[in-house]
């Protein structure tokens, strides 16, 4: 049966939403596919669960076809399980907790690994019984503390997810890649230009991690990529280390009196104009080393200051700090921080000091002093000397001071050198639209799941996940296959075929229609037809170009003279076409 806007739940709307940052929301909510309920939660209309239908049968095509099996788990869990594995901690605000009305515990699922892990813990006990994977489809819950942009980053979010099991190492590399070639046959089927990147496993655990990520200016993951193939996201990027240079015969450092210094800018024109390179060339910030300072919280409250010590032509890149101090939170240090450390001399702190001891020692500060890959022994810089107005310069590393280790806190640009040796990086911007991990043995161990192997021994399972986020893959088509008048969706996941319009005031038009309508359903193609009344062309050909199905057909006057219009919506073309003639055409296509 066609469906027909007579009786269809469905009110378009002419002015943007208030709330609407991006383009697929404003589109979304003004065609009639979401509706908000709440900051990041939305209401489905029948025209969206249409479209994330086509995309979640996609989904499951590829996944059966790789050999997984498809299970549904509940959404409200109890809390003991992610307790076992710290994970009710380590989410922190992210995770929506709650109560029953005895008091016990209860989360919404950010993700289900404990689930899926106690199930096959639950019914498998033999190496025999795998390798085994298995997914499903199901909302999850995160407490975003800013969702905006629609669908991009809600708070209630529709997300495919699959776990294998295996014995062996080896066989969970060929579980992993058999879900990441089905990934990449699923976005080539929807139309997603992808870019596999390392990436940081987070919150999952585990050891191998890699995100597809779908280019665009609008997304908010930075990653760096080569042109001999390295693709990484920034906070997996990691610097390629400098030799070590020898440092013997170099010069004591020197202090200087530096006032009014507390930039790297203002230090770099000091020295120029104070104190001359022996060598004639300028100072740059590249000589110089800053030093951050950052508050670290644990997850059980308690707090520490961090230094961290980067080339000052770098930024300290607070992505790659959330990472490198995870699961910690991180924040640069206030006013009352320097306010309980007199000794961090703000402006001019450094991690030497002229009257003896270096930062990071217990007689000195007693603050984690940590440095920059590049910071390497034998380099010499320009830092603070721990003194107001004073810096020093001609410190070397590895000589006058040594640091608590390093970290990866700096800023990537384009230029620097892929770790792997494929050439320079550059720079680009991408969405999250997949993630696959190994997560090895974390969850088994935590939760008990053993299998006995084939010498009769318990042996913890090893396992993977492997995410998709579905209702974001439907925003971001949306963003990516619009115009100014509206959606243009892809033919894959087009909640319709073909629109049908029968417009004027003749009822012949609309007896036309009827009979397009009943061909094309003939044909198995799936027909919205408006056959409102009494509407002007004006508004039902507005509401067909913000609809955005891929093929409209109208029945107008040129039924009087046995022709209709086939108008493509990606195109703009429009043909007439004789009214038994449509099914043909559509074939031809």
């Amino acid at each position: 049966m066609p469906t027909r806007l007579t009786n269809f739940f469905l009110r378009t709307l002419r002015e943007d939403p208030a709330d609407a940052e991006v383009t697929s929301h404003k589109l979304l909510v003004r065609a009639g596919y979401i509706r908000r309920q709440a900051p990041g939660i939305f209401a489905w209309l029948p025209l969206g669960l249409r479209v994330k239908a086509k995309i979640e049968r996609i989904v499951r095509e590829e996944m059966t076809a790789a050999g997984a099996h498809e299970v549904h788990f509940p959404a409200l869990l109890p809390r003991e399980p992610y307790e076992l594995t710290n994970r009710w901690t380590e989410y922190g605000d992210a995770l929506f907790r709650l109560q029953d009305r005895k008091g016990a515990d209860y989360l919404l699922a950010p993700t289900h690994e404990e689930s899926f892990t106690l199930l096959v813990k639950d019914l498998y006990s033999s190496y025999k019984d795998l390798p085994l994977t298995i997914f499903q489809i199901q909302d999850k819950y995160r407490d975003e503390a800013r969702p905006r942009a629609g669908l991009l980053r809600g708070r209630e979010f529709t997300m495919k997810d699959a776990y294998s099991f295996d014995v062996s190492d080896e066989g969970l590399d060929a579980s992993y890649q058999a879900q990441r070639d089905a990934y990449e046959r699923i976005f080539t089927r929807l139309g997603l230009e992808y870019v596999i990147v390392q990436a940081d496993a987070g919150a999952m655990g585990g050891s191998k991690s890699e995100e597809f990520l779908h280019p665009t200016p609008v997304g908010e993951d930075t990653f760096v990529r080569s042109a001999g193939g390295y693709a990484a996201n920034v906070e997996a990027f990691t610097t390629v280390v400098p030799d070590p240079i020898p440092f013997d015969g170099l010069p004591a450092p020197v202090v200087v009196d530096s006032p009014n210094t507390p930039t790297i800018q203002t230090l770099v024109d000091l020295a120029n104009a104070e104190v001359p390179r022996p060598d004639g060339r300028d100072w740059t910030a590249a000589d110089t080393l800053k030093n951050v300072v950052l508050a670290l919280t644990q997850l059980d409250g308690s707090r520490e200051l961090v230094v961290v010590g980067v080339p000052g032509d770098r930024e300290v890149e607070m992505k790659r700090v959330e990472v490198a101090f995870a699961p910690a939170e991180v924040e640069p240090a206030t006013e009352a921080y320097f306010a309980k450390h007199p000794g961090l001399v703000k402006g001019y702190i450094g991690p030497w000091s002229e009257d003896g001891p270096v930062l990071g020692e217990e007689s000195a500060t007693g603050i984690r002093y940590l440095l920059d890959p590049r910071v390497v022994d034998g380099t010499e810089w320009i830092t603070g000397a721990n003194v107001d107005q004073k810096h020093v310069f001609g410190l070397v590393a590895g000589r006058d001071f040594v640091a608590d280790g390093t970290v990866e806190a700096s800023d990537v640009r384009d230029g620097d050198p892929a770790p792997d040796g494929s050439g320079p990086v550059e720079i680009a911007r991408g969405m999250e639209i997949g993630h696959v991990f190994q997560l090895g043995r974390k969850y088994a161990e935590a939760l008990g799941l053993k299998v006995l192997d084939e010498n009769g021994k318990l042996a913890t399972v090893t396992m993977g996940s492997y995410g998709i986020g579905v209702t974001r893959i439907l925003a971001i088509i949306a963003e990516l296959n619009n115009d100014e008048k509206g959606l243009v969706w892809p033919a894959a996941v087009a909640p319709f075929d073909v629109h049908v319009l029968a417009t004027g005031k003749d009822q012949a038009a609309f007896d036309a229609a009827e009979r397009i309508v009943a061909e094309l359903e003939e044909s198995g193609r799936e027909v919205l037809y408006d056959d409102r009344p009494k509407l002007s062309p004006g508004v039902k050909f507005a509401d067909a170009e913000l609809i955005g199905v891929p093929k409209i057909v109208i029945a107008g006057r040129g039924v009087a003279e046995g022709v209709v219009e086939l108008w493509d919506r990606a195109s703009g073309d429009r043909v007439q076409l004789p009214i038994d003639g449509v099914v043909a055409a559509l074939d031809a296509d």
